[in-house]
C-alpha cells in the first residue's frame, strides 16, 4: 500500500515485525518500509531481513560487534550516548525514517524503536545484524551504505553513531550520504574527539582518526550539510582517557588488543556512589543538549546537520 512518508516510500505490512521485545503503544506501531522501493541492490532473506547482493570492506575488527554486545546492555557509555542522541533527535526530529548507518548491533537503533522513531539498521556485519534482529530491532539491513544502492535523495534521515571516524576519506562519504538525503534532510552523527586523545584503543578499533571542533564542523559543512547543532558530551571522561589510554599509548606500553579482556569493567559501573555521581554528570550534559546548548569540550562530539541544495556543497 501507499505510505504517506512524503507520499513516495512503499511500505508493507509483516507479521513479524513485532516478534521480538515489549509490544509498543499501538500509535507508535509502524508499517514495514519496502526497501527494495528504494534501495537497488537489496534482497530479502529467510530470516526477515534484508543483505546487499554485494560487500565492501569495512575498517572494523572482526571481534568489534560480539565485543560490544557482551557489554552494551550493562554500559553506562553506551546508554549515556542513547540518552544524549534521543535528547537530541527530540529538539531536531527526523522528517521520515532514520536509516542508522553502521549500527553494529541496534543498541542505538533499539532505544530509537522503543521511543517512537521509525529505524532502518544498515549494517555491514553479519554478527551485527543478527544481534540487532535478536535485540528486537524490526528492521535490519546487512550492508555497507554504498552497497545497499540506495536512490538518490531517497532517505529522510541518516545516523552515523561513531562510525565516520572508521572511514579513510570521510569526505567522500559525507558527500555520499548527502546524496542519499532528500533536501532538508537530517544527518545525525557522534564521533571521538580530539587528534590529542589518540590511543591504541583507536588503532585497534580501525579508526582513522579523532576530531577537533573546528575540523568537524568544517568536513560536515564542506560536504553540503547546514550545522544545526555541535557539542561536546562525555566531558567528565577525558581525564580517564588521558590516564588510562592515552599516557600509556605515548609511553609505549599499552598492549594492542589489551582492552578487550577487560572491557566489562571499563564499561559497568560496581558502586552506588560512582552510578549517583555519573548520573549528575549525565543529567548536566542532557539538560544543556535540551536547551540547545553547545558545549565546545568532551570526549566525543555530537553533531545535526541539514542537508541543503546538493548544487550548493563543494566538490
Amino acid at each position: 500500500m501507499e505510505a504517506a512518508i512524503e507520499g513516495e516510500e512503499q511500505l508493507a505490512s509483516s507479521p513479524s515485525r513485532q516478534a521480538c521485545g515489549p509490544r509498543l503503544p499501538a500509535r507508535l506501531v509502524l508499517e514495514m518500509i519496502d526497501l527494495s522501493a528504494i534501495a537497488g541492490n537489496l534482497e530479502p532473506t529467510s530470516e526477515g531481513t534484508w543483505r546487499s547482493k554485494s560487500a565492501s570492506p569495512v575498517s572494523y575488527p572482526e571481534w568489534g560487534n560480539e565485543a560490544c554486545f557482551q557489554v552494551e546492555d550493562v554500559s553506562f557509555w553506551f546508554r549515556h550516548r542513547n540518552a544524549c542522541i534521543l535528547e537530541a533527535m527530540k529538539q531536531y526530529p527526523p522528517q521520515g525514517p532514520v536509516f542508522d548507518v553502521g549500527g553494529g548491533n541496534g543498541f542505538v537503533a533499539r532505544a530509537l524503536q522503543d521511543a517512537g522513531f521509525e529505524v532502518v539498521l544498515v549494517e555491514p556485519g553479519p554478527a551485527g545484524a543478527r544481534n540487532a534482529q535478536h535485540r528486537g530491532v524490526r528492521q535490519v539491513v546487512c550492508a555497507g551504505l554504498e552497497d545497499a544502492g540506495f536512490r538518490t535523495a531517497s532517505l529522510a534521515a541518516v545516523g552515523l553513531f561513531d562510525v565516520v571516524e572508521h572511514i579513510r576519506d570521510d569526505g567522500k562519504f559525507l558527500k555520499t550520504v548527502r546524496d542519499y538525503l532528500r533536501p532538508g534532510g537530517r544527518v545525525y552523527l557522534t564521533v571521538p574527539a580530539y587528534p590529542a586523545l589518540w590511543s591504541q584503543q583507536d588503532v585497534d578499533a580501525g579508526h582513522f582518526r579523532r576530531y577537533g571542533r573546528q575540523a568537524l564542523r568544517d568536513v560536515v559543512a564542506s560536504t553540503g550539510f547546514t550545522v544545526e547543532f555541535l557539542t561536546g558530551f562525555f566531558r567528565f571522561l577525558v581525564p580517564a582517557i588521558l590516564a588510562g589510554r592515552v599516557i600509556p599509548y605515548r609511553l609505549g606500553i599499552a598492549r594492542a588488543g589489551g582492552h578487550k579482556g577487560n572491557m566489562q569493567a571499563q564499561h559497568e559501573v560496581r558502586t552506588a556512589l560512582m552510578r549517583r555521581s555519573l548520573g549528575w554528570l549525565e543529567r548536566r550534559e542532557m539538560e544543556q543538549i535540551r536547551a540547545h546548548r553547545e558545549v565546545a569540550f568532551g570526549g566525543s562530539w555530537l553533531v545535526i546537520g541539514r542537508s541543503g541544495d546538493r548544487a550548493g556543497a563543494s566538490s
